[in-house]
């Protein structure tokens, strides 16, 4: 069951405009620290990200489950009766035993499938199964749902990272973007 926070935090997400995906996050997030801090475990990263997608589903998120041969049939039909119950369309069916069974199963799993490395690699190998027009276009649409003060402060960031010599050219292109503006 995730936390009331995580909830209100996916709801913050849509009303500002973010995709499903990005709300759904929130869970994800919850579940890697799950892992993290024992309270559950994962055979994989994906593992992980599939429960955190799960009970994104199942508290409303509206993201739909994956098409036919994207996944396994049974993957995507648990999806599928996920999303109807986040939707209203169905009673979820009441199985604690099974869910205690399950849960205590998860205790036993590996915790490293949700260490930072293990992460690393899951997220470096789906963005290399999606093309540059892809990615160019989910970068366009964050930083349009940002805002101006995020934005801001993520360049400040960056600026930073960079070192001394970042910190000099975000200086140099601050000044100039001062001298073109119109008095």
């Amino acid at each position: 069951m995730p936390d009331k926070k995580t909830i209100e935090k996916a709801r913050k997400d849509k009303r500002e405009g973010k995709s499903p995906s990005t709300q759904a996050g929130e869970f994800v997030h919850e579940e890697i620290d799950k892992v993290r801090r024992g309270e559950h475990g994962a055979r994989s990263t994906r593992q992980a990200i599939a429960i955190g997608l799960s009970e994104a589903r199942r508290a409303g998120v509206d993201l739909p489950p994956p098409k036919k041969g994207k996944v396994k049939e049974s993957t995507r039909e648990s999806a599928e009766y996920a999303y109807e119950v986040g939707q209203g369309e169905r009673k979820p069916k009441r199985r604690p035993k099974v869910s205690k069974a399950v849960s205590e199963v998860l205790k036993h799993e590996p915790k490293n499938t949700a260490s930072h490395a293990a992460l690393s690699r899951q997220t470096k190998g789906a963005a290399s199964r999606r093309t540059a027009q892809e990615r160019s276009a989910a970068a366009k649409k964050a930083a349009e749902t940002k805002g101006a003060s995020s934005r801001s402060a993520a360049a400040r960031k960056a600026a930073q990272t960079k070192g001394a010599s970042g910190r000099k050219q975000a200086a140099k292109k601050a000044a100039e973007t001062r001298s073109h503006r119109p008095s």
